[in-house]
């Protein structure tokens, strides 16, 4: 028997995703479980022995990997550290390493020290892996550009999770989006026609939940859950079915274009099966800077009208903003501040705009000399985009770019403005159609999690008279929402001080002089080189 140890590593960039204060009020140790490896889990031989360790959220033992014959590990750019640890860790104790993930399909140099890298979609290119790894021959790359069968992928190994760890967990839909947007790399790992699992299939994902005894947020993990609408339609109704006949036992988020605004069936849909909340890229209210950034859908439209729409159907709208863009003719920070405010969005994931290895602005950007010589190496001891942005030259001074970014930072985050947004969500959100019941574990993790919330919030002068009037309002004015206010007022644990964090970072930045990175002449690896622009590639949905 082939016993084979799936690392999930660290994530060790400070970031407005990784809100493991929050998570503690609850009891979890990271907001998201490791879907990835637990799909590779699925694909490996049912006769091998798997164990899943979560860097995460456990203790981390170099004697687990005595255990292991084969060690899988992998992830995305902010994990790259730490799984680069995990690699040498394995390799001084003489295991054989297969590492596979975002972060090495498009940066396969940094990895190179694995036994072998299984590249792109693990159901097309792992197959072959294993094939060869049972002949003896194996091969220290693995690289196939077919997109994978979505209906032949199987349920994950969900067994394998300590669900208590997680503050949810989540599931895939489809993969792939029909927009253009330059900085995103999304389309270049999973093209621009939206594949999808079956009504069946992601049904069978949910029942495997349901008898694992997992209750409660289920996330979507879909970059563009709404890429392909005429699909989701289908699938929502037998959903619904599927969630009366057990009670409602889960509710839903997931992310989503803006354009879901324009589609009153669908966001019925998806109100009427529970979905809560969804994430947006926004990226920026000017229309010349969404144009040179070729995210056209957010144009033509209010942004303020679309995020009401959206949440008048009880869902919640988080937002990312990117500020640095080539588009930008002067002073941005006034312009977001308004439309942040004007949407009433209470989460912003505000950052800086970083050049990810494999998209459509780090090939310009190396084109035109801008790019850092180390763009795509990430960094020890700082933050993902927040303070480790701009890894180019761009094309406003620096410093102005920073100086807006910090105006975004301290204005939006301030106390009296972030709970001046929840209240309006507050008066938005029609909670009204809401069928989940939290079982009585959940409802005590809840109260336990409120009390906690109402020190850490509650108590200290700066935040105490904005919560109770945020949350005692909502408790009379809206009470079939105060679950979901709550859960908006306790992100501000994590926000609050990470904004402060992000704040200071940059003033050091500004203050330092703001060095100009050195840009050069790093040739681009073959994957790089050889990559087709997914615009002539492959045709939009």
């Amino acid at each position: 028997m082939t016993r084979a140890l799936l690392v999930h590593p660290e994530f060790r960039t400070a970031s407005f995703w990784n809100y493991r204060a929050t998570c503690e009020l609850v009891g979890a140790r990271y907001p998201a479980a490791p879907l990835g490896l637990c799909t590779v889990g699925a694909l490996l031989p049912q006769d091998w022995e798997l164990k899943l360790v979560d860097r995460n959220v456990e203790t981390w033992d170099e004697s687990v990997l005595d255990w292991a014959d084969i060690v899988c590990t992998g992830g995305m750019l902010p994990q790259q550290l730490d799984c680069l640890d995990v690699i040498r860790a394995a390799k001084k104790k003489g295991k054989r390493v297969i590492v596979g993930g975002p972060d090495p399909t498009s940066s396969p140099h940094i990895y190179k020290e694995a036994d072998s890298l299984v590249l792109g979609e693990a159901e097309v290119t792992l197959p072959k892996f294993l094939e060869d790894l049972k002949a003896g021959a194996t091969q220290p790359v693995y690289v196939d550009p077919r997109s994978a069968d979505m209906g032949k992928t199987p349920t994950p190994r969900f067994d394998l999770l300590k669900f208590d760890l997680y503050n949810h967990v989540g599931i895939q839909f489809c993969r792939g989006c029909p927009f253009l947007c330059e900085f995103c790399d999304i389309i270049e790992l999973y093209g621009r026609v939206p594949r999808a699992k079956s009504p069946g299939q992601i049904l069978a994902e949910l029942q495997r939940l349901y008898e694992l005894g997992y209750r409660g947020h289920v996330d979507l993990v879909d970059d563009n859950f709404i890429g392909n609408k005429k699909l989701v339609k289908e699938f929502l109704p037998q959903l619904k079915a599927w969630l009366i006949e057990r009670d409602w036992p889960f509710e839903f988020t997931t992310e989503a274009s803006v354009n879901l605004a324009d589609d009153v069936e669908l966001m019925q849909g998806m109100r009427e099966v529970g979905f809560f909340a969804i994430f947006v890229g926004i990226e920026s209210p000017d229309e010349a800077t969404l144009i040179a950034m070729k995210k056209k859908q957010n144009t033509g439209r209010s942004l303020a009208d679309s995020v009401h729409a959206i949440m008048k159907h009880g869902m919640w709208v988080n937002a990312g903003f990117i500020l640095g863009c080539d588009g930008e003719k002067g002073s941005v920070a006034q312009g977001i501040i308004q439309c942040i405010e004007d949407t009433g969005i209470p989460v912003n994931m505000a950052g800086l705009m970083f050049a990810l290895p494999n998209t459509q602005l780090t090939r310009r950007l190396r084109r035109e000399g801008r790019l850092r010589e180390d763009y795509d190496v990430a960094m020890e001891g700082h933050g993902d985009q927040c303070t480790a942005g701009l890894n180019y030259e761009p094309l406003r001074p620096r410093a102005d770019i920073l100086t807006d970014y910090l105006t975004v930072i301290e204005t939006t985050f301030a106390p009296a403005a972030y709970f001046g947004r929840v209240r309006k969500v507050a008066a938005l959100l029609d909670s009204s159609h809401r069928r989940h019941k939290p079982s009585m574990k959940q409802m005590w993790k809840e109260t336990k999690a409120f009390f906690k919330m109402a020190w850490k919030l509650g108590m200290p002068s700066a935040t105490r008279g904005q919560f109770w009037r945020t949350f005692l309002g909502t408790l009379f004015r809206n009470p079939k929402s105060i679950r979901y206010i709550g859960s908006l007022c306790a992100l501000y644990v994590h926000f609050g001080p990470f904004s402060r964090y992000v704040a200071g970072k940059i003033r050091e930045q500004i203050a330092a002089g703001v060095a100009m990175p050195r840009v050069g002449p790093r040739p681009p690896s073959a994957a790089e080189a050889t990559a087709p622009d997914p615009a002539v590639a492959s045709p939009a949905n």
